[in-house]
């Protein structure tokens, strides 16, 4: 319920599209109430006295109360659609915005597929809960209120049938509303499921093709699919008894309205007209009530699509912006490490310890060791995609907390392990790096990445069209495209992380070679597993199980340090002469 009330201050900006709707719900449901009791006294007064005219004067009452109904249920469907597509498209953008804003740590928590099926289906919930709240709601009640008032004044003879069936009614509505709540939480869960196994298999279809696994992931898609359909069923059979339920004591009131109708008609003290107008209400009624029902449950099915909403707007940001940020200058590139220990988990089991280290501007350092040593890691903690759990990461001397993170991140250029590239044109792609971007420049950091010589070979150069995730390009391209992006900002910090692995040799040399020569004030990150791609490198950190093991030119620590001995020889066949 407090999901619900947080989320309500997105109608205020569409009040008058959302007072609208109920109003013209309210001249409709007055109207539809009108016409029993119109034909109450047709048949009571106008057919019983023979007087065509009195009949033919309310049947065209009835006619023109139709039309005025028919206009206000066109206008309520108009506007209460309005306010609700209106709130969903607000709510989806905040959702939007909030995880573009989540740190790593934060995605990590809640999970690709949450995350979809927060922003599609649940939304969707929300924005269904509105519209039928604003149409539905209105009308359920106001006919089922209406109907009672009616039958108290002109049916009040069987008014009692009123007062044994509705509190039955009401019962059963509260149960199934609170029941299709926990039913309709689990039906979430099993979405979530479907679209985390969905978006895996659709990345690694490729994977899936090539080791023929189609068979194994159709299994365990089934799986999944299976417990979505367990569940959604469960919870759909459970909502539709209640309309049979309803219906029985409907007809049992009926029945018993009849009986005690036909009762008052031999004694002279009941008119047919009223029985007739007495069923056509308890109908309306019952329509007021299973019209409630289903807006109930409806809302009762969106308070958790409401909880995971509003879970999403009010996480805490793991990497928040300073309170009292840096003013100072421009960011020259000189990066410090000290002592710095991190953990994914935060259950101290650190995958960095005790890393110091120094980097002054313009040198390039390298940085290798095995799978899982933390190369990747450490460079991840200077853009400040995670934060450390102890020690301090410098900038120029200044925690590098205590900058904007837009000023943080402009500074760098950053080429992650795995190359992505989003839909559109290659120039889509480079301005990404930095948005006003000339011609001239997209040219000249294609140079640096060694992309001219295929980005070239196109139609339209810088014009041609990406696919979905650049499926189009070898990964070779893709890593050389991902390195131009970054260089096209000029960066005072470029991190390179293991992204020249799908590129030949001719085309490394190139990029180390723009490395030396464009961007020789540039403080470089390469973190790489041949040590040819570093080798030249002003400073190597060698990493072991998180921690440094060793430091120094390449020439030092052949001679110092036995892991990156043992790499070197592994990669040259050589062994080393010690002095």
């Amino acid at each position: 319920m407090r999901a619900i009330k947080k989320l309500l201050h997105y109608i205020k900006p569409y009040t008058i599209f959302a007072i609208l709707g109920p109003v013209f719900m309210c001249i409709e449901v007055v109207m539809d109430l009108l016409q029993p009791t119109i034909m109450q006294k047709m048949i009571d007064t106008g057919i019983a006295n023979q007087d065509n005219a009195y009949v033919i004067k309310l049947g065209l009452m009835m006619l023109l109360f139709a039309v005025i109904g028919l206009i206000g249920g066109a206008g309520c469907t108009v506007y209460s659609a309005k306010t609700a597509v209106h709130v969903a498209a607000d709510l989806r953008r905040d959702v939007f915005k909030k995880t573009e804003q989540f740190s790593s740590q934060n995605i990590d928590s809640f999970g690709t597929g949450k995350l979809i099926t927060i922003l599609t289906n649940d939304i969707e919930t929300l924005k269904q809960a509105v519209m039928m709240t604003l149409r539905v709601f209105v009308r359920g009640p106001l006919l089922f209120i209406g109907s009672v008032v009616f039958v108290w004044f002109t049916a009040r003879e069987l008014f009692p049938v009123l007062l044994v069936s509705i509190p039955i009614l009401i019962a059963f509505i509260y149960y199934f509303s609170v029941k299709s709540g926990k039913l309709f939480s689990k039906v979430q869960k099993a979405m979530d499921q479907v679209n985390t196994k969905l978006q895996e298999m659709l990345a690694g279809i490729r994977v899936i093709k090539a080791f023929d696994r189609q068979d194994y992931e159709k299994v365990h898609f089934k799986n999944v699919n299976d417990l979505l359909i367990k569940r959604n069923m469960s919870a759909e059979q459970f909502i539709l008894t209640l309309m049979p339920i309803m219906m029985f004591v409907v007809n049992l009131g009926i029945i018993a309205g009849l009986w005690m109708g036909v009762i008052k008609i031999n004694e002279g003290t009941l008119q047919v007209g009223v029985i007739l107008a007495f069923t056509n209400y308890l109908n309306i009624m019952m329509n007021g009530l299973m019209s409630s029902s289903h807006v109930l449950m409806q809302i009762a099915r969106s308070f958790p699509s409401a909880g995971r909403v509003v879970q999403t707007l009010e996480t805490e940001i793991e990497i928040a912006e300073p309170e009292h940020p840096y003013s100072g200058g421009g960011i020259q590139g000189e990066v410090e490490f000290r002592q710095v220990n991190f953990s994914y988990s935060k259950n101290g089991n650190h995958v960095l310890k005790n890393i110091s280290f120094k980097a002054k501007v313009g040198q390039t350092i390298g940085i290798i060791g095995s799978t899982g040593s933390g190369k990747s890691t450490l460079t991840k903690l200077i853009p400040r995609l995670y934060d450390p759990d102890s020690g301090e990461i410098l900038v120029d001397g200044v925690n590098s907390k205590e900058f904007p993170l837009e000023k943080l991140r402009t500074a760098i250029g950053f080429v992650p392990q795995k190359a992505t590239l989003f839909s559109g044109t290659i120039e889509d792609n480079l301005r990404f790096g930095i948005e006003e971007a000339t011609l001239n420049d997209m040219e000249q950091a294609a140079q640096s990445a060694a992309a001219s010589e295929f980005i070239n070979r196109y139609d339209g150069k810088f014009s041609h069209t990406l696919m979905q995730g650049a499926t189009n390009l070898s990964g070779g391209q893709k890593q050389r495209l991902s390195m131009a992006r970054a260089f096209i900002r000029k960066p005072n910090i470029l991190i390179l992380d293991d992204s020249t692995s799908a590129i030949d040799a001719f085309s490394e040399a190139e990029v180390q070679l723009a490395l030396r020569k464009t961007y020789s004030h540039t403080t470089v990150f390469i973190v790489s597993l041949k040590i040819s791609s570093i080798m030249d490198a002003d400073q190597i950190l060698v990493m072991e199980d998180g921690e440094i093991e060793a430091s120094g030119t390449h020439q030092e620590l052949l001679k110092k340090s036995k892991v990156y001995r043992d790499i070197y020889h592994s990669q040259s066949g050589r062994e080393v002469e010690l002095a």
